[in-house]
């Protein structure tokens, strides 16, 4: 033990795991040759009719008897069983198509409504007939889900089951409008379960049991953590790191945050996870900014579920109660994709002979005498890899440039009339502004290659978050700070999409 310290004891030699999914027995696969296919469907099929359950008469929709038990658990353990993502896309794919919504049942119905409409009758009567299309409208696989909700560990086997679901859709094994209305269906029943109401705050330190503080070590997605130093630092002194758990799996992380307690808004990532915090014990005048550097979600199942939010409500809500003159709280936020984003904008316009309309022609001599070549093509070459931080001449060449093109990505670059960029959509639905692009502010491999180093601060000022959050949803309109806003007139200037 000499040398690591009096509070790290046999915790620093517990090597951190990789996040692995849980091993499934053997089963039948659809590989195994046509016989054995068609054999493992057949045995889909019948595991369907058997296990879910119909959906009763609407006049005994409350005196029909509960599905048994044992038929809900034979479908947690053939599904269990399945070893393959092709299966498990399958058996999805057959259950969403087969057994949703009665479409008869729902025109029938439909016309009964629009008949009363048209008609003098009781507010009663046009009541229970759109009581009845609602009924009507209720999938049958609906009331699987929610008599397997009730077996033991029954709500965890439905967060994997929409973790394989979206898994089996990003693939393109399973497809269609069926399936979106049931991965849809199920995310709302999880929605439920997994309220605000349900769910606790827990706060990690050092002193956590081992089991959570792997647990938060394998989830950090954002800024991976290296080794047991590094997960101390991140637990200890001007640090915070707190998740959700649900009342029914309490110590169990479900999104985890990470929190900085500074003197400032910072702008390098460097800063926060690297560097030991000023002394070992807190001095509270130390402390003016709250920077929310990390949010990490545990369970890919829940994905859409409304955590995150709620998460940094909570803790904000807990470090007023323990800093009562805490007033400035921010993100420090990673840009995913902004360097696919603009190798994209690249690629186009080398298709186009070499047209330039990303940078002024002082900044395209300039780089090109640094590279050697034509910007387009050695730009594309440079900003595949990490190599080019390597030369202070070019990282200071492209300062504006990627400040500017930066600050439209995240602006002006839209899905649905909202922000492309997710993480930039997540703190904007929240109600944070677009307050800072930061330059060089994570030069770690992955900072590099996903965003060109940059990152950003969204700020929340909590006086104005429900208004802001409101204009957003309701306007698509996204409050930005002057350096942002400097930054876009400077692209509308300098550069054309």
């Amino acid at each position: 033990m000499r040398g690591l310290g009096p509070s790290l004891t046999v915790r620093c030699f517990l090597p951190l795991r990789l996040l692995r999914r849980p091993q499934r027995p053997p089963g039948p696969r659809l590989s195994s040759g046509p016989a054995a296919a068609g054999a493992l469907e057949r045995a889909m099929d019948e595991l369907l009719r058997r296990s879910v359950p119909a959906m009763p008469a609407y006049e005994l929709r409350e005196k029909s008897p509960a599905a048994v038990e044992s038929q809900c658990a034979d479908f947690v353990s053939f599904y269990g069983g399945l070893a393959e993502v092709a299966e498990r896309a399958e058996l999805l794919g057959r259950l969403a198509g087969g057994f949703g919504v009665d479409h008869s049942q729902v025109a029938e119905q439909s016309a009964g409504v629009l008949q009363l409409r048209q008609e003098p009758r009781e507010t009663a009567v046009l009541l229970q007939a759109e009581d009845r299309l609602r009924y009507a409208l209720v999938p049958r696989y609906r009331g699987l889900f929610h008599h397997i909700s009730k077996l033991d560990g029954g709500v965890r086997f439905l967060v994997q089951l929409r973790a394989d679901l979206l898994e089996a859709q990003a693939l393109k094994l399973v497809e269609g409008p069926h399936v979106r209305e049931m991965n849809g269906v199920l995310k709302g029943m999880l929605s439920e379960w997994f309220s605000s109401g349900f769910l606790n705050l827990e706060r990690v330190t050092w002193h956590s049991p081992c089991e959570v503080l792997q647990k938060v070590s394998e989830s950090e997605a954002v800024h991976p953590v290296k080794n047991w130093m590094d997960m101390k630092r991140r637990v200890g002194p001007y640090r915070r790191c707190c998740f959700f758990s649900h009342c029914t799996t309490p110590g169990e992380p479900l999104v985890v945050l990470h929190v900085a307690l500074t003197s400032e808004i910072s702008s390098n990532i460097q800063g926060i996870v690297k560097e030991c915090p000023p002394s070992e014990t807190e001095e509270k005048n130390k402390i003016a900014a709250a920077i929310f550097y990390s949010i990490s979600l545990t369970q890919q199942g829940l994905q859409g579920v409304e955590l995150g939010t709620f998460l940094i409500k909570r803790v904000v809500k807990e470090l007023q109660r323990e800093f009562p003159h805490l007033e400035t709280f921010s993100s420090l936020s990673p840009i995913p994709g902004f360097t696919k984003w603009l190798l994209g904008l690249l690629n186009s316009q080398a298709k186009e002979h070499g047209r330039n309309e990303l940078f002024t022609d002082s900044e395209c001599k300039e780089i090109a005498e640094i590279t050697g070549g034509p910007i387009t093509e050695t730009l594309k070459v440079f900003l595949s890899s990490n190599e080019w931080v390597k030369s202070e001449k070019l990282v200071r060449a492209l300062q504006a440039p990627l400040m500017r093109l930066c600050a439209w990505y995240l602006y002006g670059e839209k899905h649905r009339g909202y922000a492309l960029n997710p993480v930039a959509n997540f703190h904007l639905q929240n109600g944070a502004v677009l307050w800072r692009i930061n330059w060089m502010a994570d030069v770690s491999l992955k900072g590099i290659t996903s965003s060109c180093g940059l990152m950003v601060n969204y700020r929340y000022y909590l006086e104005d978050t429900a208004t802001n959050s409101i204009a957003y949803l309701s306007s698509k309109n996204i409050k930005a700070s002057e350096q942002v806003l400097s930054l876009v007139t400077q692209f509308q200037k300098n550069s054309k999409l």
